[in-house]
This record gives C-alpha cells, structure tokens and sequence, in this order.
C-alpha cells in the first residue's frame, strides 16, 4: 500500500514538471513581447492559416501559433486558454512578374516587403482582464510600437469578434 503510494505521489509530481516544462516556452515568450523583444522563435511556430487583406491593409499574412494556440484550435477549445499566443506576419501582396512570365498571363502572386508590423496577440485572462484577456503588441522593424491608442486599436476592432466560440479571434484553423 505504501508503495503504491509513492508510485502515484511520483507520477503525479512528474506530470506537474512535464506541465511546468511545457508552458516554459510560452511564458518565455509572453515575457518577450512584454519586455518590447521579438520571443525566440516565433518563424518556427505552426501555421494556423494565410489571409489577404484589401482595402486600407493591402497585405498577405501569415497566422502563426505557439503549441498551445494550435492545440486550443485543433481541440476547438474556446475561449483559448491562457499561454496561447498567435502572431501576425504580413506582407505587400505582389504580382510575380517572373512567375507570371513562365504561365504567359497575369495570374502570380506573390508575398513581397513586410508590411503593417509584426503583431501578437498574448492570452492571459487575469493580467488583460479589461481587453477580453488578450494582450496586443506590435513591432515595426523589430522595435515595439508604444503608442497606447494605436494598441488599444487592436482590442476595438477584435471586439467584433469577441463572442465565446470566436474569442476575440478572427482567423479561423486551417487544417
């Protein structure tokens, strides 16, 4: 009986470590952003879609999660839980004059300069209580915007969103 005890007390501490362990990399993360640093990493994170922008953006992006925002979307698990962090790569969205060469018609394209900054979204539910629980951040040229207004921008246009099964999120998973 004692012995089976230990075996659980065990496992159990080593399935909190492994817990600890793995939420690591995102609190790492979510200091960066929070400190004004680009989080390591962050290209090599998973693609959870693309989208193209008209209008006043005019961009191509790419949406990036951290592990536990692409386990939150492939579990369908609303709202995301805290640790989640996606980012926002964008770029000017060009005609490849070469590709379009090789098919003999306009029909190419392509992702060009960088474009509209770098932007995360960081989810904490207590720490950004009053914006839905997510932080927003951008960075242009890799140096933090800190013009309040132009963050709190972000919170106002996501709030069109922000019903539970969207929480605040507007790119949906492509699988």
């Amino acid at each position: 009986m004692k012995r089976m005890f230990l075996v659980l007390l065990t496992l159990a501490v080593v399935a909190v470590l492994l817990a600890a362990a793995a939420s690591r990399p995102a609190d790492d993360a979510a200091r960066a952003i929070d400190a004004g640093k680009l989080p390591d990493g962050y290209r090599d994170w998973r693609l959870i879609s693309v989208a193209r922008e008209e209008g006043d953006l005019d961009d191509i992006r790419a949406v990036l999660g951290n592990d536990i925002a692409i386990n939150a979307y492939r579990d369908r698990t609303r709202p995301f839980p805290d640790g989640t962090i996606i980012a926002r790569l964008a770029w000017s969205f060009d005609s490849s004059e070469e590709n379009n060469k090789t098919f003999g018609r306009r029909q190419s394209w392509v992702a060009g300069h960088p474009k509209n900054g770098l932007q995360f979204m960081v989810k904490d539910s207590k720490k950004y209580a009053s914006t839905g629980g997510w932080g927003y951040s951008q960075f242009d040229d890799g140096k933090p915007l800190t013009d309040r207004a132009a963050l709190q921008s972000c919170f106002d246009c996501h709030q069109a969103v922000k019903h539970t099964e969207r929480d605040f999120v507007f790119t949906h998973y492509a699988p």
